[in-house]
């Protein structure tokens, strides 16, 4: 097995054997069904039933560890719901797209990894566990290529034009449609664990419990498929340029966002931001070249990184 083949296939193969359609399941048996029928029956019932705020019961992926020491998932495929409906904001128009399998990180790139593999650390908030804070979209993206020539992997982004080549094997930026897929890991709720606000203090940092800055990674709760910190923490930056109308120019099976722009997607929300700011479908952006600690504008919070790969 080479170096750019670590995470194997069988982790996939598994979990796309995994009844995901989320329908009810019900057929008609006599009055004298057998006790064991009638316990099948029910255990189909519940795997099958998915309510709006449920996340996807299918079990978390098995991390695998990369030769660079990040800790990543490798998520199946398949067909989701993106967006908030009714739209909660303008350019959050609910729409079904299709997003092929991939790995993502589990945890936000912490300030160790990031130095290790770039040599600096431009955080404001020191602190080796924590996530890389204050990136630049480029220096996101450079950081992309460090480690991919780390594992000897092809890279995928060109240091002149930035440009992505999406058939590189290399680590690269989240697409927004991949980050929300990631993020919702199956719910269709406001957050990834439902739509009850209170419990956001248990899935990640933000206004309500947090006003210093970000924490270490990975100590709240997870989503259901395993990944940290998809709530608040910090910012993570995707790949696509922003528009408000993306959704309806996008294409229903991997969106890549609009072919050039003036601002890069933000999701996911950072440690001063709002609940409404932390949810699955709430869409920011910034300049990808910001030059002040308080961006371009009014970011609430700070920018960090969360790595993906094709599978």
């Amino acid at each position: 097995m080479g170096r750019s083949d670590w995470g194997g296939r069988s982790g996939l193969d598994e979990w796309q054997r995994k009844d995901r359609r989320g329908e009810s399941l019900a057929f008609p048996f006599s009055g004298g069904a057998c006790s064991a029928c009638l316990l099948v029956l029910s255990v189909l019932l519940i795997a099958g039933c998915q309510k709006r705020g449920t996340p996807s019961s299918s079990g978390a992926p098995a991390p695998v560890t990369t030769p660079s020491g990040a800790v990543m998932l490798l998520l199946p495929g398949g067909w989701f719901e993106v967006g908030s409906d009714p739209a909660v904001e303008k350019d959050e128009k609910r729409h079904r797209v299709y997003v092929d399998a991939f790995y993502i990180d589990r945890f936000e790139v912490t300030q160790a990894n990031y130095q290790k593999l770039v040599g600096a650390n431009p955080s404001r908030y020191k602190d080796p566990n924590c996530p890389v804070d204050q990136v630049r979209w480029t220096q996101a993206a450079a950081y992309c290529n460090a480690r991919s020539r780390a594992e000897g992997l092809a890279a995928c982004y060109d240091p002149n034009t930035w440009a992505c080549d999406f058939d590189a094997g290399g680590y690269r930026l989240p697409t927004e449609a991949e980050w929300e897929y990631a993020c919702r890991a199956g719910s269709q709720a406001a957050w990834c664990f439902g739509d009850d606000e209170p419990r956001l203090a248990k899935h990640g940092w933000y206004k309500a419990n947090q006003t210093r800055g970000p924490h270490a990674v990975g100590r709240l709760a997870p989503n259901a498929w395993g990944l940290y910190d998809v709530h608040g923490n910090l910012w993570e930056w995707c790949n696509d340029w922003y528009a408000e109308d993306a959704y309806a120019q996008g294409p229903a099976r991997n969106p890549r966002g609009p072919a050039a722009g003036k601002d890069r997607v933000l999701r996911g929300g950072c440690w001063d931001s709002r609940p409404n700011e932390c949810r699955s479908a709430y869409r920011y952006y910034e300049k990808p070249v910001f030059t002040d600690v308080c961006f371009g504008k009014a970011v609430s919070g700070f920018v960090g990184i969360r790595c993906v790969r094709k599978r």
